[in-house]
Formats: C-alpha cells, structure tokens, sequence
C-alpha cells in the first residue's frame, strides 16, 4: 500500500513538471503572438484545435473511455474558469514581461490551498502553509519593486490567477469522481472556442502561414500540458502540484531570455530558490508515511453535494 502511494506521488509529481515545460512553451508563443492579433482568433482557432485532438485522441484503444462525464456542473465551473484564465493570461502576457506573470503563476499555490478545503475537502497541515508563506515570500525576491504602479496588466494577471487556480481545483474534484481526462480537455476547449467564436468575425484578420503554424504548436503544446495536468491531478491534491508549477519559473526565464531579450534581475534566482525549495517540501511531506494530507474537512461536504447533484434535481 505505501509502496503504491509513493509510486503515486513521484508520477503525480514527474507529470506536473512535464506539464510546465509544455505550458511555458505555450505562453511563450502567446506573448510571441499576442501583439499581432486579438484574443478570439488566437483562442478561437486553438481551442477548435486542441478539442478536435481530444476527439481523436479518444479513438485510440487505450484511451477510449468517452468523453460523457458525470459531473456536468463541475465541468461547466472548470470550462468557464478556464476561459477567463485564457483572456486573463492572454492581456497579461501582452502587457506585462514574460517573466513577471510568473508572480501571479506563484500565487497559485496560495489560492488552491484556500480553494481545496471548501472544494475539496484536503486539510492542510500547518507545516505545508508554512512552505506555501516561504514559496511565496520567494516571488517577492523576483520582484523587489514591490506592487506600486500596478496597471491593468496586473489586474488581468491577478484574474488569470485566481480563475486558473479554481479550473485545475475543479479538475481535482472531477478526477477524485471518474477517470475522464480527456473529457476534461475537450469541454474547456471547447468552451473556449465556442466562446471566442461569437466575437470572431469583429476581431478576425488573416494570418500568414508562419503565424498558423505558431497557431497549431501553441494548440499541441496547450493539449499535451492540460492532459499531463488533469492526469497529475489525480495522483496528488491541488495545493502540491502547483507548488510545482512554480518550476515555470526557470522555463520561463531561459524562454524569456532567448526569446524576448528579457533577462531578470540576479536576485531573481534567489527567489526562484526559495519556490521550488517549498514546492519540493511539499511533495516531501505528501510523501511522509505518518498523517495523510487528504483529510476531510466538514465545509467541503455542501459543496462537495451541490456540484455532484444530478441537473434537474432541487437542493434539499
């Protein structure tokens, strides 16, 4: 049994750092594109994209389980809180450097622990908050400017922020409840270009083929890290994987670099230190063979009911 769960948490935790390396690549060619062109073409186009890759990927022996879930509230939560993040990221990667998003990024963390308790029901111990507080006093060593100054592009990462965080919390709670994940690829994506599609023809303009292929890479790279993601999500609660996510850090700053011409600052490594210092700690005390991380918390047990209820069926 323990031998098991170890296997668990190191696979949870190698999927999670794949998935970084693929979703930096995908804001990467965001904020490659984000200047030519408006947020519905890009998600329009991709999302259509990365959903017909979710229906063909279904097709597969191995992988055909459908893609009908059983929590069609859950879902829907998760497909809106992944379009907001969408347009979120898209506005803070055009207006911000590419690295200072990933202040926000690291406030993950933060949100998911406070998110997974109601949701979910994961108790948090209060060493593991402790190396929450440490991850995020890291952030702030990237950015010893502080928050003055703030703008809009802030604000849209801030949104991003928070809606990203309860899209993969609500990927958690349908993957403790059914093992689908491709359906939980397909119907946020799906969302989106759906969404982004009624705003198409006011913001369409043609792309060269160069620009199409950007298109296609950022919709595969986009693909593979929310399949990765959902399936890590499965294997360890939310408030560990997204310290791990903060290991975006360091793609995100050899991307910027090479990329955008936007080197950080050298206390900025200090801090990316102390980031994925928590993230492994948490991970470590996951892994720990005495109190279990996953406990259940009394509040989680009406939101738990309400999103698991059945359409059409009145609240007792």
């Amino acid at each position: 049994m323990r031998g098991a769960a170890l296997s668990a948490s190191l696979a949870g935790a190698g999927l999670a750092v794949a998935y970084t390396l693929f979703i930096s690549a995908a804001d990467a060619i965001t904020k490659l594109i984000a200047g030519g062109y408006a947020a519905p073409q890009l998600y329009a186009v991709s999302g259509g994209i990365v959903a017909g890759l979710s229906l063909l990927a279904d097709r597969h022996p191995r992988q055909r389980r459908g893609l009908a879930t059983r929590c069609p509230r859950a879902m829907g939560v998760r497909s809106a809180a992944t379009v907001l993040a969408a347009l979120g990221f898209f506005y803070a990667f055009r207006l911000l450097p590419f690295a200072e998003v990933f202040l926000f990024i690291a406030l993950m963390p933060l949100l998911a622990g406070l998110m997974s308790g109601p949701i979910l029901g994961e108790a948090v111990r209060p060493a593991a908050w402790a190396a929450l507080l440490c991850g995020f006093i890291g952030v702030m060593f990237l950015f010893p400017g502080g928050f003055h100054g703030a703008g809009p592009g802030h604000l849209a990462a801030l949104l991003a922020a928070g809606c990203g965080t309860l899209s993969m919390v609500m990927a958690r709670y349908i993957g403790q409840r059914e093992n689908a994940p491709l359906a939980q690829v397909f119907y946020p994506n799906l969302a989106l270009c759906l969404s982004m599609g009624v705003a198409l023809p006011f913001a369409w303009q043609p792309i060269p083929l160069a620009d199409l292929a950007w298109v296609c890479a950022y919709a595969l790279c986009l693909f593979l890290a929310r399949w990765l993601l959902v399936a890590a999500l499965r294997l360890l609660p939310a408030y560990t994987v997204t310290p791990l996510m903060n290991l975006q850090f360091v793609w995100m700053v050899i991307l910027g670099g090479f990329a955008f011409g936007e080197w950080p600052a050298a206390g900025t490594y200090l801090g990316a230190i102390a980031v994925a210092g928590s993230g492994l700690y948490l991970v470590w005390d996951r892994l720990r063979p005495s109190e279990r991380l996953d406990g259940v918390l009394p509040p989680a047990a009406s939101a738990a009911k309400l999103l698991a209820r059945p359409l059409g069926r009145a609240p007792r």
